[in-house]
């Protein structure tokens, strides 16, 4: 019954603007017959009258009014969904995007700009936080996860890796000393960074003697905030394990100075998540490619 809602619809909104039935029929290529059968089937399907017609004029109803400018913004959104989600389209509408503040900050935000000067149609929305995020409830497009990822129902794809580094504030080390070997780090605190959802801690990876080893500094602070993270290390409240990418410029300003450099650190992976779709929207995958190809070309560990 509704299947050809959309088209009577159409039709009425050519006659209301061309306020000719005959006008209309030339622009969409019909009949005139056709076109005047297609606005008393509407008027039939909802119930009320549309236009008033006398052979030398025709007029809008106030019904019709409503009815035409509503049809009109229904047309326009179905059109919108057309676009979007056609492969024949560029790609346009609002992408919602969830990225780890630390990536955020320091890969995704500064070549943003080259995203959106080859998709100007489309609308980034952009959350940024150290949050486990539910796709679907929260109806995001696709996220970046840093880590291994748990079993999940969405389509994973691993970009690579990062580098991770261990550092600290000068402050610190004049007051604890430096740390030459990893196993020395059982004498020093450390700024732990804990995932929220499980509260575990986030695990000091080094390759030692061919082996990947862990170690645990004492604790001084644990955070779930990255931008938190690089504030205590800054502050001097302990030594810092995390992304080379995002404590690159407090490095090179001597904020902060890197230890144990002569021990081989285990990279973290940088995947990118979106729902199990059959059809994925053009600007999904867009993005998905743009950013495979941006973490490929400058970030690869």
């Amino acid at each position: 019954m509704r299947s050809n809602m959309l088209e009577l619809m159409d039709i009425f909104v050519h006659v209301v603007e061309f306020r000719s039935f005959t006008r209309a029929a030339d622009a969409l290529q019909l009949h005139r017959p056709a076109v005047s059968k297609s606005v008393q089937q509407l008027e039939d399907k909802l119930g009320v009258k549309l236009l008033h017609r006398t052979t030398r004029s025709l007029s809008v109803t106030v019904e019709g009014e409503e009815i035409y400018q509503r049809a009109k913004t229904l047309l326009s959104d179905a059109s919108d969904i057309m676009a979007s989600y056609s492969s024949n389209q560029r790609p346009r509408g609002q992408l919602r995007i969830d990225v780890p503040l630390a990536l955020a900050h320091s890969i995704l935000i500064p070549q943003l700009s080259e995203f959106q000067a080859l998709y100007p149609e489309i609308e980034i929305v952009l959350t940024a936080s150290d949050r486990l995020t539910n796709l679907i409830t929260e109806g995001v497009d696709c996220v970046i996860r840093l880590g291994e990822l748990a079993d999940s129902n969405f389509i994973s794809r691993r970009m690579g890796s990062l580098q991770m580094v261990t550092c600290a504030a000068p402050s610190y080390l004049d007051k604890y000393g430096t740390p030459l070997t990893p196993d020395d780090l059982k004498d020093h605190k450390a700024i732990y960074f804990f995932n929220e959802h499980s509260r575990d801690i986030q695990e000091w990876k080094f390759v030692m003697n061919g082996e990947i080893v862990s170690r645990h500094p004492g604790s001084s602070i644990r955070v779930n905030n990255s931008d938190v993270l690089l504030s205590c290390g800054v502050a001097g409240l302990g030594m810092l394990h995390a992304l080379y990418t995002a404590l690159k410029p407090c490095l090179e300003t001597g904020q902060l100075k890197e230890v144990l450099s002569g021990y081989a650190t285990v990279t973290k992976p940088v995947s990118i998540l979106y729902p199990d779709r059959r059809y994925l929207p053009p600007k999904v995958r867009v993005f998905i490619e743009w950013f495979t190809e941006i973490f490929r070309k400058n970030h690869q560990g």
